[in-house]
Parts: C-alpha cells; structure tokens; sequence
C-alpha cells in the first residue's frame, strides 16, 4: 500500500511544486537553482506522512492533498539547502548529488532556500481549501518551521557542537530541528481527513516519537551507514564534534532509544485504532521506514 503511495501518488506532489516554482519563479536562474534542489529526488517522507495519513483515514487525496503535502517538502528541501552551506555543516554532497552551492554559488543557494520557504506558505494558501482549515495549516507550518520548532532545533544543534548536552536536552533540540517537520505532517494529514481534536492530539503524538525515531536512526547512519547508501558524506557529525545520540548513549544505547521511541509510536498508533476507523496498515508500513535495519 505504502509503495503504491511512492510510486503512484508522490509523482503528482512534486508536480505541484515545480509547477508552483515554473509559474510563480520570474528569474531563470533561480528557477533552475530551486528546481535543482527539487528534483534531487529523496524519499519524500514527509509528504508521504500526509498521503498516508489522509488515506488511512479513507478519504480522497485531493489536490489541496497534494498541495499541502508539496508545501512541506519545499520546506524540507530549503533547510536542506542552507544546512549544507559552509557557514552551516558545510556539505559537498546531498542525495548522490553536488549540493546546491556548489553548483549554483552560495548567494543564489541562499536565495533559492528562501524563495522555497516563502513559496510554501503562498501554494497553502491558494488551495481551495475553506479559509479557516488553510489558515491553520499556515499557522501550524509556520511554527513547526520556525524560531519554535525547526529553526530553533537548528540553532540548537549548531550552539552543541563540541559539547556534550544531556539527553533532555538533546531530545528537545530534535524534537525541533527533526521533528517538528515531520509531527506536521501527521497532524496536516489528519486535519485535511475531517479528524477530530482528540485525533489530532494522537497523531500530534505519534509524530513526536516518529521525529526522535528519524533522528536516532540519522544519527546512527552517519556512524554505522555509507556514502552510497544515503547519498551524502558520513562521519559528518564525529568531524563536526556534534552532540547525537551515538555519542551521548554509544552505539548499543542509541539503538535501544531507537527501539523504545517505534515502540511508544506503535502504542499511539493502537490507541489510533481504538479511536477511529483506518486502515492500520499504512501506519504499521510507515514505521517500518524509520527502523534501522531498513536500511
């Protein structure tokens, strides 16, 4: 179900996006800077949280649907854009490919980040969503986006490096830098399924511990993964002396802590499942991506 998603479905999601990008971009080269990062391809997790989490609850992918879904991967591709710049983690390689600057300068990289991150909030809000339900997915990207979730976490992350910070502290900067994003895009899923307020509070839920799980399992990967496999360099975060989990718990904690937070999302997704009518499946396939072995 969850290929047929990928391969079906994803397609019409990133056709929003370039066709967003190609309509609304009147500079050709910061077009082609914006597209470039677009079309590097990746897994798409976090538009494939909101497909999967519409249909589990039985109702119609939309264009909003895909939309809304193309808003926030154009987000996730702009912070991947100025994470890799050199005054960031200063990255040569992203998904198999030069990153950004490195092909376009690190002026229109910039620029084309932030053309991204505006460009989402315009596309949600030209949806033919009814205003209040657009008006709250704006408010909620937003904050999942900025100085309180994904900005925030980042600024975190970077004022870690070459310290060690305990594990509360750690879990809250990824709860931002990588979670927040990723908690979004279940609980948008459930907004454009007509769920109720205890639902969404699940799913809100469910998205935290997937957040952490995603960030454990990067972390991991950069130790135990390969350039090959994840299409950037590894070892990255040990170069920078950043505080992971890796670091803080060792190899054999760090995957306890992965186990244990796909655990408590399993719960959260049972609970869903005593709460509503949907198909688990999608769900159960979901967590699948975020455990290690996966990979």
């Amino acid at each position: 179900m969850l290929q047929q998603l990928s391969t079906e479905e994803l397609p019409k999601v990133e056709k929003e996006i370039l066709d967003f990008i190609n309509t609304c971009t009147t500079h050709e080269e910061l077009k082609q800077s914006m597209c470039y990062s677009v079309e590097a391809g990746g897994k798409r997790i976090r538009p494939l949280i909101i497909l999967a989490t519409v249909q589990a609850f039985r109702k119609e992918l939309t264009l909003p649907v895909y939309q809304t879904a193309g808003a926030l991967e154009m987000i996730h591709t702009y912070s991947l854009i100025h994470d890799d710049l050199p005054a960031m983690d200063n990255d040569d390689l992203r998904r198999g490919k030069p990153t950004n600057h490195k092909v376009f300068g690190e002026a229109l990289a910039i620029l084309a980040g932030d053309a991204l991150l505006t460009g989402a909030f315009q596309l949600v809000s030209e949806t033919t969503l009814n205003p209040s339900e657009s008006v709250l997915l704006i408010q909620l990207l937003a904050k999942a986006a900025g100085s309180s979730g994904m900005v925030a976490g980042q600024a975190g992350d970077m004022a870690a490096e070459k310290h060690h910070v305990p594990l509360d502290k750690l879990k809250a900067i990824h709860r931002g830098k990588t979670g927040a994003l990723l908690t979004f895009a279940f609980v948008a899923g459930g907004i454009l399924a007509d769920q109720t307020e205890y639902v969404i509070d699940l799913l809100e839920k469910l998205g935290e511990h997937i957040g952490l799980a995603f960030q454990i399992r990067d972390d991991l990967l950069d130790v135990v993964g390969t350039t090959e496999m994840l299409g950037k360099q590894i070892g990255q975060d040990e170069k920078s002396d950043k505080s992971t989990y890796p670091a803080l718990l060792g190899l054999s904690g760090a995957k306890q802590a992965l186990i244990d937070e796909l655990a408590q999302a399993e719960a959260t997704v049972q609970q869903l499942t005593e709460a509503t009518d949907f198909q688990p499946k999608l769900f159960e396939e979901l967590l699948t991506l975020f455990a290690l072995e996966n990979d």
